[in-house]
């Protein structure tokens, strides 16, 4: 039997009987979440991931690729993209739609090549679940990127959760817990990081990386580009 969300992303692509894709969560009710956000193409994309997108060059690791709406768009524009997905109905689905370099791996796992540019969209840092998690991606990063090499990810400022007054956990307010279900059944629940800008910037000055803001927009979601000190 598939996850909740292999099932949500197979059914969609295959046209199959669907249902709502919801995602419970550590701070309120819970929420659905759309399939066709996997599936989007170029006019579809916010004006924060075409940025994200025409910054990155040279190698391009598309990381937590999904359904490979991002590494689509960057083949059509001839850029040299690998997507890296640790889910193998999602690869199998990339695969299907015509995206040519697929890696089936953990990003923490992954040490076969470098590139120029990591690149996590859709808040795909989240993978580091914590700040402490974000130290340790940090540092895996460093072991994929070439020498002048550029992370770029975007993120967004969740503070305004506890000021409402959300059932946080004491820890950083950006630590979230999330479980998919679909069709009655319930995924195991996964933690998920959102980070804002002050917190990024100080983690990333200890493990050795400059921080730039490329882009911010008004529901406190950011852009960030990182590369290594020194």
């Amino acid at each position: 039997m598939m996850d909740p969300f292999s099932s949500a992303l197979s059914d969609f692509y295959n046209k199959n009987s669907q249902d709502i894709l919801w995602l419970n969560n550590s701070y309120g009710e819970p929420e659905k979440m759309p399939v066709e956000v996997f599936f989007r193409e170029e006019e579809d994309i916010s004006d924060l991931e075409y940025y994200a997108l025409e910054l990155s060059s040279g190698r391009i690791l598309d990381v937590g690729a999904g359904a490979g709406c991002h590494s689509l768009i960057l083949q059509q524009w001839e850029a040299d993209v690998t997507a890296l997905e640790i889910n193998k109905v999602a690869a199998e689905i990339m695969k299907d739609r015509g995206v040519k370099n697929i890696r089936c791996a953990d990003f923490f796992n992954y040490n076969d090549e470098k590139f120029d540019t990591l690149l996590l969209l859709m808040n795909g840092v989240g993978i580091c679940g914590t700040l402490k998690g974000l130290s340790n991606f940090l540092q895996q990063a460093k072991k994929l990127l070439n020498v002048g090499g550029q992370l770029l990810f975007d993120s967004s400022d969740v503070s305004y959760l506890k000021a409402d007054g959300s059932k946080l956990s004491e820890n950083y307010f950006g630590e979230i817990s999330y479980q998919y279900v679909y069709k009655d059944i319930a995924g195991e629940w996964f933690d998920w990081l959102y980070v804002d800008q002050n917190a990024l910037t100080a983690i990333a000055l200890q493990a050795g990386w400059n921080t730039e803001i490329m882009y911010e927009d008004e529901d406190d979601q950011y852009l960030a580009r990182l590369t290594l000190a020194g």
